[in-house]
């Protein structure tokens, strides 16, 4: 059964573990991997691969990268703060609430 993913496109999170914050730019309804990434994770952190997974354009205090999180470990975030990636602004503006709308396409 697939699940309906609880976070969508544009919304900002943050990681229930680790002090990273992001915007979602891509949801897999399960895992979408490889099993070397999976495995890479400690066995007591590693999520079921039976559940939405987000991709991030993510930050910490220290730089700026891409997160593959599953939902489990993701929770709102409502601090209205920006995410700085620098990738962000390619394909999203921020909208009144804090989180990011995508782009449209252009058409020529």
């Amino acid at each position: 059964m697939i699940r309906i993913a609880k976070y969508t496109i544009g919304q900002v999170v943050r990681h229930r573990l680790y002090p990273f914050r992001g915007v979602i730019f891509d949801i897999d309804p399960v895992f979408d991997n490889t099993d070397e990434w999976y495995n890479s994770i400690p066995e007591e952190a590693r999520p079921i691969k039976d559940q939405p997974f987000y991709h991030l354009f993510a930050e910490n205090e220290e730089s700026e990268y891409v997160a593959y999180v599953s939902e489990q470990n993701l929770l709102v975030d409502n601090s209205g703060e920006p995410i700085g990636h620098t990738q962000v602004e390619e394909i999203f503006t921020r909208g009144d609430d804090g989180n990011y709308i995508s782009k449209q396409p252009v058409h020529h």
